[in-house]
């Protein structure tokens, strides 16, 4: 009898002795693979936290005890034990669970999360509000050794090493985030991961003073030196030490027994605690064990790897080698995304330019800031959802001094099956009103390499140029393309249609319903958000009684607005894009059906307004 088909609770877990978690977790693992492969999202990642989920639900008391996943990509084991599994067929499909622990989904799952670097903080928060109610329940933090590279965790290991909060933080440590970690802080891990000298002392020493039996104060005294003089002996900095937490390791993250054992010595000690966990990403896969970058997340559209020929990601790639080559000035900045950016290549032709800079936007920010002021040009290549953590960076370090650095902004707009922490929904919103901010949004493949060649050799001040997470569109531009200047598409006479970046071909399709509705429109690829070309579009705009923005992104407060704001156009306006509202995970098309960004439902709204006016 299958034992995954008995667990329904945690409850159920802590009923299984050692022999059954080690048959259970093979199980777990048979239910990964086939249920990830058929349906997409993150395998090798929680192929690594099986035991550690186990050792979890052995050892705490859930929900009452309360735990806290880092950017929760690695929540599916956990989501399967509470309750759960026969959901994973609607795994991030529309209407399905989330990828992502989500507090409207179920009692245990206790915090939104989504980007990297919040676990610890929010743990803190947590332990300090039990404190301060005066309650018992234990707070976990699971946080991933590329996570902590996040300045945010770093933060928040300072402050409650400081007030010496009772927090438990476990540092899954699997040497990847998406790709191979990087930084001092890897090497650091490493020198932790592979000390047996210090491990195999530490052993010696703590058999020796059993013998002790009951220590004194003073023999407790001697206890604590003689442990932390073996700790600074044999490793060169004890990091957590002496940020005031206890640390616990190296445990073997990928045996359950273990795990156990170092949770339950945790929740004795009085204080911060960090247990160092070494597991191996994608155990149990073989094929995600040697390729654990290329299987951190699977395509739901064809269950294999993500790698479409003709995407984004695969262009700026491609586009980057080239500019590389011609202009040695050129620098690639990346945080943690050297893969999904489309940087490897970059970064194995000229490594000397290529800078890692781990999971910390706001660093890579500012230090193209300073290579940009020692004449270089750095290209900082970023998802959109992830542009917002660097904000206050590219305001006050690039926009301020003028700067030249390029933001190539990969996946903005709708994503899609990552849902609400990963839509890139609101980068024109933020960059659009900057001073000294040149915004660009290509809507096909030849205005994108216009672009970026326009934003990497002509422009001389900050540039972003965003682009979606699809496959390029090839159809065919005008014969010359000014990344500056608004390019008429096609005209009409009663409405005109302002197409922002990928939205050109569904504009195209809305003036052709309008057209069936004997209402003949002008459709303009607006291409500059900022600066707009306003001498093209009010020239089109003229005898127009409506015009028409369309935008992947927010409306309220968005491109399409700030745009007609540019324009000042006394004609009355319509904007489509998405409600200011945090986008559900699904397929792209469904959603953009569900927020009534087709062309059926744009069109009505059109024709029914335009004919109201002309009553």
């Amino acid at each position: 009898m299958s034992l995954l088909r008995s667990i329904n609770s945690p409850e159920d877990v802590k009923k299984l002795n050692n022999e059954q978690l080690k048959e259970l977790s093979e199980e777990i693992r048979t239910f990964l693979v086939e249920n990830v492969m058929h349906s997409g999202g993150h395998l090798a990642s929680n192929l690594g936290v099986v035991e550690i989920t186990l050792a979890l639900l052995k050892s705490f008391d859930f929900p009452k005890d309360k735990l806290i996943f880092d950017v929760g990509h690695q929540c599916y084991v956990y989501k399967m034990l509470t309750g759960r599994k026969d959901l994973f067929t609607s795994l991030r499909h529309l209407g399905g669970i989330s990828g992502f622990p989500r507090t409207n989904e179920s009692e245990y799952d206790f915090f939104d999360v989504g980007h990297a670097g919040t676990s610890i903080s929010a743990a803190v928060g947590m332990a300090r509000a039990r404190d301060l109610k005066g309650s018992d329940e234990h707070i976990i933090a699971l946080v991933g050794d590329g996570a902590l590279t996040s300045g945010m965790c770093f933060e928040a290991l300072n402050d409650v090493g400081l007030r010496k909060t009772k927090v438990i933080i476990i540092l899954n440590d699997n040497a990847m985030s998406i790709h191979k970690n990087v930084g001092g802080l890897s090497m650091h891990l490493s020198k932790l991961r592979f000390t047996k000298r210090y491990v195999s002392t530490k052993n010696r020493v703590q058999a020796m003073l059993e013998h002790f039996g009951t220590p004194g104060k003073k023999l407790d005294r001697l206890i604590r030196k003689v442990k932390n003089s073996v700790k600074y002996a044999t490793i060169a900095s004890p990091l957590f030490e002496q940020l005031g937490l206890t640390y616990l390791g190296i445990v073997d993250g990928n045996n359950t027994k273990d795990v156990i054992a170092a949770l339950e010595k945790a929740k004795e000690i009085d204080g911060p605690v960090l247990i160092h966990a070494h597991t191996k990403k994608g155990l149990g896969y073989s094929e995600a064990e040697n390729n654990p970058s290329k299987f951190h997340g699977i395509s739901s559209e064809t269950s294999k790897i993500s790698k479409a020929d003709i995407n984004y990601d695969a262009a700026f790639s491609h586009l980057m080698c080239r500019i590389g080559e011609e202009n040695s000035k050129v620098i690639a900045i990346t945080a943690a995304m050297a893969s999904g950016c489309g940087l490897v290549d970059f970064s194995k032709k000229f490594p000397d330019r290529f800078f890692d800079v781990g999971i910390a936007e706001e660093h890579a920010v500012t230090m193209a800031a300073g290579l940009a002021t020692g004449g270089f040009v750095p290209v900082v290549s970023v998802y959109s959802t992830f542009l917002q953590r660097s904000y206050d960076q590219i305001i006050h370090d690039v926009c301020l001094p003028n700067l030249h650095v390029v933001f190539a902004i990969g996946h903005a707009g709708l994503t899609g099956e990552d849902g609400e922490t990963h839509q890139g929904l609101l980068d024109m919103t933020m960059l659009a009103p900057l001073s000294n901010m040149t915004v660009l949004a290509p809507s096909n493949f030849d205005e994108f390499k216009a672009m970026m060649e326009y934003a990497i050799n002509e422009c001389t001040g900050p540039v972003a140029v965003r682009y979606p997470k699809a496959e390029v569109s090839f159809r065919k531009p005008e014969e010359k393309i000014n990344s500056l200047s608004a390019e008429i598409i096609s005209r009409g006479e009663d409405v005109l249609l302002l197409s922002i970046g990928r939205m050109a071909e569904l504009t195209l399709e809305v003036s052709q319903k309008l057209k069936d509705s004997n209402i003949t429109s002008s459709v303009v690829n607006v291409r500059s958000v900022s600066p707009v070309d306003t001498y093209t579009i009010l020239d089109e705009a003229k005898g127009k009684k409506l015009i028409v923005t369309l935008e992947d992104g927010i409306s309220d407060g968005g491109a399409g607005q700030y745009v007609m704001a540019m324009l000042n156009c006394p004609a009355d306006t319509m904007n489509f894009g998405f409600d200011t509202c945090f986008v559900q995970h699904g397929k792209q098309k469904e959603l953009f059906e569900l927020n009534g960004l087709d062309a059926d439902s744009i069109s009505e709204k059109i024709i029914k307004r335009y004919k109201g006016m002309a009553q």
